[in-house]
């Protein structure tokens, strides 16, 4: 009946299926959204993205999985008169409008659509067209698509399951999929002229225009998506070329992660402990492990009544708490206009936060972040390092130069990694390291492992039950505990919360946080359910 009502309302979905059944001999299932328990083997699939965009998953474990975005397609006499209105419309929009938001362009140009088409007849006033009514559907969808939306990419942009989106040049655009990896896809430029023309549209919108003499740029659209670009070939030899990141307008909670083994109950638990407690946490890896989805996800741990105050390159990190201070950097404008990481940093000394989260610690801003916690201020980040031992490498090098005897400011570092596992692609934490910090005899900086992630049976082992510095040392003399082993008592406690909350599938951001905030008010009787 679904499959029924989308081609009811989209006939070239209905189209595309037959051509694909008189191709292969075999037909799709129609499903309103994907399963992480999805056959990954033998997959043909199609779901909806938002009319009247789909997408179809063909292919198997052995040739490879292909992923086809499936939107109108324009005949010869429909672009003709594609051209013809886009024309009238951009004729009629005012430039100051052009740079408005995508919203209120959107309205103008529907409005003009109306007063331009006549639908179902023919007209003699030149100022209109004459249009059938799935003309006009698809007209309006392109007009919307290449002029306020994100082009020839917008049903990659709409679809939730996709991460990544990455192209070199007029070859095929690949994507990274949340359930399937790495696919390539069936959307590609035409021309070289045509990517360009793309890349300079898209980097006006993120306020830094690309040119010959400036090819890189990096930054935020309008929807939160981050994108680098690359432009020309005297800098890409294959290409222009852009890496866009996905914005998740909700962000993963940490019952998800459970749900889905980046983490367990237990780890979750650790870091709700250490959190709520005012711990220094960073979290760790190489790119694309999931480090901005891990820190957003335990942000519910922090107070609820807590001051935020978050620095970032690219808006990334999301805060639920009410008292947020977001700030962006600006390095564009007249050069005693920019604004860097490191200002902002300093900037947060006086604001007396609860915590302090800095986006990513590349350079010498990592310095005062570490003068902040020496301060005495709480500080999470994200940190771009495999190890340990090659975080404390990168931080008391240059550019950061932090003395290795400061070390043992930062109390938790959390390491994540992508990896591939029997064939599927996976983000897992492979450890949380405590460091307790540099020793003189040894000459040397003393971390332990409290978990550690077995990759053979995909589980994480808790090494630090009864051995944990950060747990007895720091948190139970905080709670102030007679008993110092008491602690592992109130981990064991928030570990069986996490895992209830996953066995009822409260997975929803909010609703998780929503359950850890209750807790925090009235413990065990503030829960939504019994343990």
């Amino acid at each position: 009946m679904e499959l029924e009502e989308a081609i009811k309302n989209n006939p070239h979905l209905g189209i595309y299926i037959r051509k694909f059944q008189e191709q292969t001999g075999v037909t799709p299932s129609f499903i309103p959204q994907l399963s992480r328990d999805m056959d990954k083997k033998n997959v043909n699939v199609i779901y909806p993205v938002g009319d009247p965009l789909f997408i179809h998953l063909y292919g198997t474990h052995k040739i490879g999985v292909k992923y086809y975005a499936i939107e109108p397609e324009l005949t010869p006499h429909e672009q003709e008169k594609y051209l013809e209105l886009l024309g009238m419309v951009l004729r009629r929009t005012p430039e100051e409008l052009a740079a408005d938001t995508p919203d209120k362009l959107r309205e103008h140009f529907n409005k003009l659509l109306d007063k331009m088409t006549v639908i179902g007849r023919s007209t003699r006033n030149k100022e209109k067209v004459s249009l059938k009514e799935d003309e006009f559907k698809k007209i309006k969808y392109f007009i919307d698509r290449n002029i306020v939306s994100h082009g020839i990419i917008e049903p990659l942009i709409r679809d939730p399951y996709l991460e990544d989106i990455h192209d070199i040049g007029k070859y095929n655009i690949f994507v990274v999929h949340k359930i399937l990896g790495m696919l390539e896809t069936n959307v590609h430029f035409s021309s070289d002229e045509q990517i360009d023309d793309w890349m300079r549209v898209m980097s006006e919108r993120i306020g830094r225009p690309v040119s010959d003499f400036r090819p890189i740029a990096d930054g935020a659209l309008p929807d939160g998506s981050r994108i680098n670009i690359i432009y020309s070939r005297e800098v890409s030899r294959r290409g222009s070329s852009f890496t866009l990141r996905k914005f998740a307008a909700i962000p993963t909670s940490v019952t998800q992660l459970i749900k889905w083994g980046s983490i367990s109950a237990e780890i979750g638990a650790y870091l709700w402990l250490c959190l709520e407690n005012g711990m220094n946490v960073f979290v760790s890896g190489e790119t694309a492990s999931g480090k901005t989805t891990a820190l957003n996800s335990i942000m519910p741990f922090v107070n609820s009544k807590g001051k935020i105050y978050s620095v970032e390159d690219t808006a990334e990190v999301t805060a639920p708490q009410e008292v947020w201070q977001q700030m962006i950097t600006r390095e564009t404008g007249p050069k005693n206009s920019q604004v860097d990481m490191f200002s902002l940093l300093k900037l947060a000394l006086r604001s007396r936060p609860t915590y302090v989260i800095v986006g990513e610690i590349r350079g010498v801003e990592g310095a005062v972040a570490f003068q902040a916690m020496q301060a005495g201020n709480s500080v999470m980040a994200t940190f771009h390092a495999s190890s340990v031992k090659k975080l404390i490498q990168r931080i008391t090098g240059d550019p950061i130069k932090v003395p290795v005897t400061f070390i043992d400011n930062l109390h938790v570092v959390m390491i994540l990694q992508a990896v591939y596992r029997q064939g599927v692609f996976l983000r897992r934490c492979v450890s949380v390291e405590e460091i307790e910090g540099y020793m003189e005899e040894s000459k040397g900086v003393i971390t332990r492992a409290v978990f550690q992630w077995d990759a053979l049976n995909d589980k994480h082992h808790f090494r630090g039950l009864n051995n944990s510095y950060i747990l007895e040392n720091l948190i139970a003399h905080k709670l102030g505990y007679a008993d110092k082993k008491k602690i592992y008592a109130e981990l064991e406690l928030r570990a069986k919360i996490l895992q209830k909350m996953v066995e009822q599938n409260i997975v929803d951001y909010y609703k998780t946080k929503d359950v850890i905030w209750a807790f925090e008010r009235n413990g065990v009787e503030g829960l939504p359910f019994n343990l």
